[in-house]
C-alpha cells in the first residue's frame, strides 16, 4: 500500500521532482519510528561511509522496500491464508471483503476462474451464499468470478437498505396489565333482628287445640236415631219405618257403616242354614 500511494503521487505531479534520487529521499520522509526509521538510517550511514547513496532508482528503492518489509514467502503465506478462515467475509461489507480478497489471490498468483469463484464464495456470508445460488433466473456461472462479485454486491446492498428501513431500537410493549382499582367501602347495614322461634311443646304445657277439630265437633249433632231423633236408640232399632231419602249424605254414611258392623256380628251358624240329613233306604 505505501508503495503504491508513493507510485501514484509521483505519476500525478511529475513536476515536484528534479531526478529520481529527490522521489527516493521525498518516500524517506515517512519512515520515522520502527524498522523503516533503523532502515533509512542504515541508508544515510552508508552513503555517509562511501559518499555514494546507495538507491541509485525508484526501481532498485522498491526492491531494497520489499526485501526488508515484505515477508520472506510472501505467495506461500498468502495461499496459507486463502485455505483457512481468517478470510471470510464475518462483519465486514462485501465491498471491504471483496477489496481484501482481490489482494489475496493476486499476491498468490490464482488466475484460474473456477477457483477464484471457489475461494470468494467460500468466504461469503451463509445468507449471501444461499440467494446466489438459489437465483431463479441470471444466475452467475462458476467460471465467472466478477459475475459473481457483481451479485454479491446487489444482494449486500439489498440486506442494507432493509436493514435501515426497518425501525432500531427494542419495541416498546404495552403491559396488559389493568391499572389498580380503586376500593369502594360500602356502608355497613345493620344486622336484621332475629326472630325467636316459639319453644316446643313440652306434656306439662299440655297440646294446642284443633280449632277445626273442636267447630267439627260442636257442629254434628249427638249420636242417636236418625229416622225419628231419639237420642236413646238408634236408626236399626226404630219402630218407625224409615225413609233413606229423608237423610244426609253423612247420616246415610254412618247407617251404612252400623249395618255393616251389625251383620259382621251376627255369628256364622245363624247365617247359614243347617244342611238336611238325607235318609238313606
Amino acid at each position: 500500500m505505501f508503495l503504491n500511494s508513493c507510485s501514484l503521487y509521483i505519476r500525478l505531479a511529475p513536476e515536484q521532482f528534479c531526478d529520481k534520487q529527490e522521489k527516493i529521499l521525498w518516500a524517506l520522509m515517512f519512515f520515522k519510528d520502527g524498522r523503516a526509521a533503523k532502515w533509512s538510517e542504515n541508508v544515510f550511514c552508508q552513503e555517509a561511509d562511501t559518499g555514494v547513496f546507495p538507491i541509485p532508482t525508484w526501481g532498485d528503492f522498491e526492491q531494497q522496500f520489499q526485501l526488508h518489509f515484505f515477508p520472506v514467502n510472501a505467495e506461500a503465506d498468502t495461499i496459507n491464508t486463502l485455505e483457512g478462515t481468517s478470510y471470510h467475509q464475518g462483519g465486514r461489507t462485501v465491498n471491504d471483503y471483496l477489496d481484501s480478497f482481490q489482494t489475496l489471490v493476486s499476491d498468490a498468483g490464482y488466475t484460474d476462474p473456477q477457483t477464484l469463484v471457489v475461494k470468494f464464495r467460500r468466504g461469503l456470508k451463509l445468507g449471501i451464499q444461499n440467494q446466489i445460488a438459489t437465483m431463479p433466473y441470471g444466475r452467475p456461472a462458476d467460471t465467472d468470478p466478477d459475475a459473481w462479485y457483481r451479485a454479491a454486491r446487489r444482494i449486500n446492498q439489498a440486506f442494507q437498505s432493509m436493514s435501515c428501513s426497518t425501525p432500531s431500537g427494542p419495541a416498546k410493549t404495552v403491559s396488559a396489565r389493568p391499572p389498580p382499582m380503586s376500593v369502594v367501602r360500602l356502608p355497613s347495614v345493620p344486622p336484621l333482628p332475629v326472630t325467636p322461634k316459639p319453644p316446643l311443646p313440652t306434656p306439662s304445657m299440655g297440646v294446642p287445640m284443633d280449632v277445626d277439630a273442636t267447630r267439627k265437633a260442636r257442629s254434628l249433632p249427638p249420636r242417636g236415631c236418625y229416622q225419628c231423633g231419639d237420642v236413646n236408640h238408634l236408626v236399626r232399632d226404630c219402630p218407625h219405618r224409615m225413609d233413606v231419602r229423608q237423610l244426609t249424605s253423612e247420616q246415610r254414611e254412618e247407617l251404612f257403616e252400623d249395618m255393616l258392623a251389625l251383620k259382621d256380628a251376627v255369628p256364622i251358624e245363624e247365617s247359614c242354614p243347617p244342611e238336611e240329613e238325607e235318609d238313606f233306604v
